[in-house]
């Protein structure tokens, strides 16, 4: 079995070191990157399974970093933020981030995020081809199109859709949805699932701030109608 390779970008010298051995231990390849300038340059010449990105970097910081990478890849990116920064949290998730974790983190939790990320790595699910109002989603190809036009989504996006067209009408919380599409066997914070929704609705909605096809149910959850208009 080919090891998963992952790219750790984490300035401080000895926490980088202290990640790369946890990850070692797991088996997986690493690939150290001490600033966002050498995170870019590594990964224009290697592919990766995984990023896991410090967001406070110096000079090109974490943010500029995730944003080069959503530009041409979908690979999955856990940020590493400092404890309870909800701007950076929020700022992260919405330029393209998976999942987060706070420091100092808990290595147990920061395995089982990565665990997470690399089983759904392939980027498709089962299923057969599913009509969303005027959208064409195809699980198995991993596409989305609108009138033959692709929309890109990234690979968490693309899941959370699946998930809402699979069970139309069907109401799900934010924990919920945690552990259905990012495997979360723990409560977690609800924010990563409502900056994806928002993302995902910028993306497929015709009026993201009026959304059709994946409806807010106050109090509730998120829904996808049988039927949307």
């Amino acid at each position: 079995m080919v090891a998963d390779r992952v790219l750790v970008v984490e300035d401080d010298d000895t926490v980088r070191t202290l990640l790369r051995m946890l990850l070692e231990d797991e088996g997986m390849t690493v690939t150290e990157a001490a600033s966002g300038t050498q995170a870019l340059e590594r990964f224009d010449k290697s592919s990766f399974d995984l990023v896991l990105l410090d967001l406070r970097l110096p000079g090109v910081s974490g943010f500029d970093v995730c944003r080069q990478i959503r530009r041409v890849s979908d690979v999955p990116v856990v940020m590493v933020t400092a404890q309870q920064d909800s701007h950076d949290i929020v700022a992260g998730l919405e330029l393209g981030a998976d999942d987060y974790v706070t420091k100092p983190f808990n290595d147990r939790e920061l395995l089982a995020r990565i665990r997470v990320q690399l089983r759904r790595k392939g980027g498709t699910t089962q299923g057969d081809r599913f009509t969303v109002g005027t959208l064409e989603v195809a699980p198995e190809e991993g596409t989305v199109t609108r009138a033959g036009v692709p929309i890109a989504l990234t690979r968490t996006e693309f899941q959370l859709l699946c998930h809402f067209a699979r069970h139309p009408n069907r109401v799900w919380n934010r924990d919920q949805l945690l552990r259905q599409v990012w495997g979360y066997e723990h409560t977690g914070d609800g924010r990563v699932v409502d900056t994806h929704v928002a993302r995902l609705r910028t993306k497929i909605e015709h009026d993201p701030a009026n959304p059709q096809l994946i409806q807010t149910v106050r109090g509730l959850g998120y829904k996808m109608p049988r039927d949307p208009a």
